[in-house]
C-alpha cells in the first residue's frame, strides 16, 4: 500500500527547525511533496542560502519520512526559492510571536 501525501505531511510536522520549535511544514520550507510508489520526493528550501543547518534538516526530514509506512526511499531536492516571513503558517507566526521573534 502506498503512503499518502497527508501521511508525509503529518510526519514532517514532527520535524522542527533547529532554531525554533516550529515544524518545517509550518516554517514554509517544504515546497513540494510527492509519493511515487515507495518513494517520497521532497522539495525543500531554507530561510537563507547559507543556512548552517541544511544537512541536519535534510537528515531529520529523511528519517521522519522513512518511518512512514510504505516509504522505502526518500529523495530530497534542495531548491533555492526565496523564503520570507510570509511563508510562515498562522501556527508558526503565533509561536514566533510568543518567543519574541518579530
Amino acid at each position: 500500500m502506498s503512503a499518502s501525501v497527508e501521511a508525509l505531511e503529518a510526519a514532517l510536522r514532527n520535524v522542527h527547525d533547529p532554531e525554533y520549535p516550529v515544524s518545517v511544514i509550518d516554517m514554509g520550507l517544504i515546497r513540494g511533496l510527492v509519493v511515487q510508489g515507495e518513494t517520497a520526493r521532497v522539495r525543500i528550501t531554507y530561510t537563507s542560502m547559507g543556512c548552517p543547518c541544511k544537512e541536519m534538516i535534510v537528515d531529520d526530514v529523511r528519517d521522519a519520512l522513512l518511518r512512514v509506512e510504505g516509504i522505502e526511499t526518500v529523495e530530497v531536492e534542495e531548491v533555492f526559492e526565496p523564503w520570507t516571513h510570509r511563508n510562515l503558517s498562522r501556527r508558526a507566526r503565533r509561536t514566533m510571536n510568543e518567543l519574541g521573534v518579530t
